[in-house]
């Protein structure tokens, strides 16, 4: 059995060490320090009971349950390692000669991308197109790849210069982003992207993603039954789809590039990493409700735990050589510890002990701060560049894009319920009698042609007649005062901010308003 608490390994030019995780995060005793620059690679078994390492001379294997080492292999040039899924081979990678027990026979093989999880496997290989032909992404099942039927499903595109396959969890269906060097369309400087479905029952589509512009990034979810993809020029859009590829939640657009499932699929972290600033957002995917947004400035690297509840973030050489260091998050936003690395030094690794599935039962969500003792940092907000002609100007508060708030999140006003048999009756009344009133405007003016009703009665137009009774003036005046707070609210939304559940519902009450003002000043 591995600990009950996940290791962390930290490898960089300080050498090669381990933290014990949350909440102690000092350095662990299972594994003495490996000082020096040589530690080229390193990992754990899939268990998490197992740690190999290179330290450019030797190739070490310890037991992490009860310290002690197991192996150790004269293989100074191995580069790569991996444990089978069993633990009863490690695979070491260096320049070698192989052989072969099987083959498929397809010509012009570009790539390929063999499935997770248990036997039976499968194996996904694309064949660009060629002379007019398109291309196609085919699904097989090891071992059997010859004859004419051998392929479980069969997916041609055109518009592919290269291919990204991505298996789910339960190996039965891949995710196909097929992307061109250029687009013909001037459209964009990195080429056009498309985004398929295939499962290994024959089915297969071409996923619609709403808005146009590159594909960032597409996650599956452990539950194999749902991803989510972030795409469309800045700010970029999220939507979750289904096995239909009928789009299930939409996260609206935000400055994102990037989606993390949590090991249990119930949280999802969308983020703005590399050239955005780190911005993080946390879903309940369950409830699609905010959890927490985060910032994590510069980081280079993104791992949750394997409790499904702690988050690593870090900031690594050679991507970034200053400020390097690491960060251990809880999903809610809070920074439970933190390391930087002296200044003279780089940080290149950072990873947690991986552990089986079932070992950390999913906990509910909690959606209130966790406590922490290290010190809160405020992110530094970056000024909009201004040319100097405007700086001694007032600040206008124009957006370049206009972000796009959650499904959720937007205005409903087609959500108003259906009015009941005493509302339907005083709206005939009023109906009536507003015809009533046009009538013998038109009997008083016979000279003059009868001015059509108005088919509504627009939203930001409030009429300013008094009716004489003091009374009826101050529930006018107060009728104005919540609409135009609902416009204030309507704005706010429609930039992107959170509403709460009170200031939805007010939302909703508009058309309700807007006949109690219009009734008001028809009896005047």
């Amino acid at each position: 059995m591995a600990p009950s608490t996940p290791l962390l390994t930290v490898r960089g030019s300080e050498g090669l060490y381990m933290v014990n995780g949350p909440p102690h995060f000092t350095e662990s005793t299972v594994f003495p320090r490996e000082s020096g620059k040589n530690c080229k690679t390193c990992t754990f078994s899939k268990d998490g009971t197992l740690f190999a390492w290179g330290n450019g001379e030797k190739i070490n294997v310890i037991n992490v349950t009860n310290k002690g080492q197991l192996h150790s292999f004269d293989l100074p040039k191995a580069v790569c390692l991996e444990f089978s899924p069993k633990n009863t081979v490690l695979a070491t990678w260096q320049p070698y000669t192989n052989t072969f027990a099987n083959k498929l026979h397809l010509k012009k093989i570009n790539d390929f991308v063999l499935s997770p999880g248990p036997q039976p496997y499968k194996v996904a290989v694309y064949v660009p197109g060629s002379k007019g032909a398109p291309s196609f992404v085919r699904l097989y099942q090891y071992p059997n790849f010859d004859g004419p039927h051998a392929a479980l499903a069969n997916k041609s595109f055109f518009k592919a210069d290269k291919v990204t396959m991505l298996w789910n969890k339960k190996a039965t269906a891949v995710l196909v982003i097929a992307s061109t060097d250029v687009d013909k369309t001037g459209a964009s400087y990195y080429g056009e992207q498309t985004l398929h479905y295939i499962a290994t029952n024959g089915e297969s589509a071409v996923v619609q993603l709403p808005k146009n512009g590159p594909i960032y990034d597409v996650v599956w979810n452990s539950s194999s039954t749902e991803f989510c993809a972030v795409y469309g020029f800045m700010p970029a859009k999220a939507t979750i789809f289904n096995l239909k590829c009928d789009p299930v939640f939409d996260f609206g657009t935000g400055p994102r590039n990037a989606a993390y499932y949590s090991p249990h699929g119930h949280i999802l972290v969308l983020a703005g990493f590399g050239n955005l600033r780190g911005q993080m957002e946390v879903w309940d995917v369950k409830n699609y409700k905010l959890i927490s947004k985060p910032v994590a400035s510069d980081s280079t690297y993104f791992a949750w735990c394997p409790d499904g509840e702690h988050i690593l973030t870090a900031t690594c050489a050679p991507r970034l050589r200053v400020n390097n260091g690491y960060k251990i998050w809880h999903y809610t936003g809070s920074v439970l510890h933190k390391y930087d690395v002296p200044s003279n030094a780089e940080l290149w690794q950072v990873s947690w002990q991986p552990f089986l599935d079932g070992i950390f039962p999913e906990k509910a969500i909690t959606y209130q701060a966790v406590p922490s003792d290290v010190p809160s940092e405020e992110p530094k907000v970056a000024t909009a560049y201004r040319p100097p002609a405007l700086r001694n100007k007032p600040v206008t508060n124009s957006k370049l894009h206009e972000e796009e708030p959650p499904q959720n999140m937007k205005p409903q006003p087609g959500n108003e319920k259906p009015l009941s048999k005493t509302a339907l009756k005083n709206q005939r009344k009023h109906e009536a009698k507003k015809a009533a009133k046009q009538e013998a405007r038109s009997d008083k003016s016979p000279d003059m042609a009868p001015t059509p009703a108005p088919q509504s009665t627009p939203r930001n137009t409030i009429s300013q007649s008094t009716s004489g009774d003091p009374e009826i003036d101050k529930k006018i005046k107060n009728l104005k005062k919540k609409l135009k707070a609902i416009e204030q609210l309507k704005e706010q939304a429609a930039t992107g901010k959170q509403l709460e559940k009170n200031q939805l519902e007010k939302i909703q009450k508009e058309k309700t308003l807007l006949q109690e003002l219009e009734d008001l000043e028809l009896g005047i």
